[in-house]
């Protein structure tokens, strides 16, 4: 998939655990690891909204755009 996470990066700049976002932000570790991975489909504007308020950063900051080598469009 062309769209990556890049949130273990921010978390690493800003010094924090994924235990401390988790709860700061009200989701369990299980559903933080997923969208650390990459292994969700989707993620919520709230959610993602108190993520950038914990870690006082932008979206674009969380994720990247890559494009498929092999892709036309």
């Amino acid at each position: 998939m062309p769209i990556t996470v890049t949130l273990d990066v921010m978390l690493a700049r800003r010094k924090m655990k994924s235990r401390e976002l988790a709860e700061s932000v009200g989701i369990t570790e299980a559903n933080l690891s997923l969208l650390k991975s990459g292994r969700v489909k989707g993620v919520r504007f709230s959610t993602l909204e108190a993520i950038c308020r914990a870690l006082d950063c932008q979206p674009g900051d969380l994720l990247a755009y890559e494009p498929d080598s092999g892709s036309d469009k």
